[in-house]
């Protein structure tokens, strides 16, 4: 999945598969992870976010299953 870098002290760069409703997130500290289920409003929710890490850890990681992928 291609990913594009983003504005954010915790995240290096995010990509989002709509057909397959996936969420991909590269950390600057190491890890990719990709969860699934994200539909495509609260992927554009999560972009237009004051903070990507602050939105990913209350609106994404708590609700969404996840895999690591790298």
């Amino acid at each position: 999945m291609d990913r594009l870098p983003v504005s954010s002290s915790n995240l290096a760069s995010v990509g989002y598969d709509e057909a397959g409703q996936v969420l991909e997130v590269a950390f600057r500290h190491g890890g990719v992870y990709q969860y699934v289920g994200v539909s495509a409003a609260v992927f554009h929710e999560f972009m237009a976010a004051a903070s990507l890490g602050r939105y990913l850890a209350r609106n994404i990681k708590p609700r969404y299953p996840f895999r690591r992928v790298d």
